[in-house]
């Protein structure tokens, strides 16, 4: 059971860093055009690629951890604990951050950029008054949708798993058309098309966890190459249904083949990232407005040497992937041992004293 727990908390540790990546690079790159020396220009399109590419390696298989890790609530735990422990500790994360990341990015605007203007109604970060900010949360249009969505799915698993075959098949059509007839909400596109991974992992992540570890990669390799080739060719189409569901089973055997074959230790880089998911997802952006936005400004303005500005387009995605790291390390601590680490959990409630007999 630990060694389990090693693999799945180093894919989690994966995926986090995917989505600092992903995060630095969409609000940095686009918005460069003062670069000094056509390679920049070249790197810095190659990243915004690079990044699109990763899309189906990132938030499939980060939802299908979180559904499997959740399957004892949802056939063995009652609503009244499950209420506590997988709803409220999670409406909590994202009702404080979600305020905490909207001044925070409004004043940094504010300070950096402001003449910068922002589409208040796109994302609850840039609301201009509580009624633009609760609208954005409510519709998912938010930097934190990962939790919103962490709470419908849960909901609907517990409610829904007397149904899954026809549910699940819901599920993947939603998914599917999610892609041609979107949302109004961004936030909420995402929540319809990851919603058949969490439900998956926590309906039947315990029997494809099973198959996955006795499956024989020397043995399906050719079935697995062709199953890939198709579906590269949907990804294209933009049906990225199935290349998600193979990156999902890629990574999981990747991942527990290493565990199986070299012993790693709890204290392991992506291990300690990956129990420290929610730190760092509610940290990093704030501190991704702040770099880009100064740095933008300093590049497009050409006051940096060639020879520097070369380096920081090859590097930056690494660079604001460590900072956000042992930001978010560092803010977990600091909240665990000064707050009672209630900036990443709900307050303790006073539980009533037994009487003793």
């Amino acid at each position: 059971m630990k060694q389990k727990a090693l693999w799945i908390n180093q894919i989690k540790g994966l995926c986090i860093c995917l989505v600092v990546i992903y995060h630095s690079v969409i609000t940095f790159y686009p918005h460069l055009n003062g670069l000094q020396h056509p390679l920049s220009g070249l790197l810095a399109k190659c990243w915004v690629y690079f990044n699109l590419y990763l899309a189906p390696f990132r938030m499939p298989v980060f939802f299908f951890i979180s559904g499997y890790l959740i399957r004892r609530y949802i056939d063995e735990v009652g609503w009244r604990i499950s209420l506590d422990k997988r709803i409220w500790s999670i409406v909590w994360v994202l009702a404080l951050w979600g305020v905490l990341q909207w001044q925070a990015l409004s004043h940094i605007n504010a300070w950096l950029a402001p003449e910068r203007e922002l589409a208040t109604s796109s994302n609850a970060a840039y609301a201009g008054s509580i009624g633009e900010f609760m609208r954005a949360m409510l519709t998912a249009s938010t930097s934190l949708w990962y939790l919103y969505a962490l709470i419908v799915y849960f909901i609907l698993c517990k409610l829904l798993s007397r149904w899954k075959l026809p549910v699940l098949a819901f599920m993947a059509l939603a998914s599917l058309a999610i892609n041609f007839l979107p949302l109004p909400w961004w936030g909420m596109n995402s929540v319809v098309r990851n919603m058949i991974y969490y439900s998956l992992g926590a309906w039947y992540g315990a029997q494809l966890m099973e198959w996955m570890k006795g499956m024989t990669m020397r043995r399906t390799w050719l079935p697995i190459v062709a199953f890939g080739a198709v579906s590269v060719v949907l990804w294209f189409a933009n049906v990225p249904l199935l290349l998600s569901l193979l990156s999902i089973l890629l990574i999981m055997k990747l991942f527990y083949s290493v565990e199986q074959r070299y012993a790693v230790h709890p204290s392991n880089l992506l291990n300690v990232v990956g129990s420290n998911t929610i730190a760092i997802y509610t940290t990093h952006r704030i501190l991704i407005e702040m770099f880009s936005l100064f740095l933008i400004g300093q590049l497009n303005a050409g006051t940096w040497p060639v020879w520097a500005e070369l380096s920081l387009i090859l590097v930056y995605p690494f660079i604001s992937l460590l900072v956000c790291t042992l930001f978010g390390l560092g803010a977990r601590k600091v909240s665990s041992a000064l707050f009672g680490d209630v900036f990443f959990a709900p307050p303790a409630r006073l539980a009533p004293v037994q009487a003793t007999r």
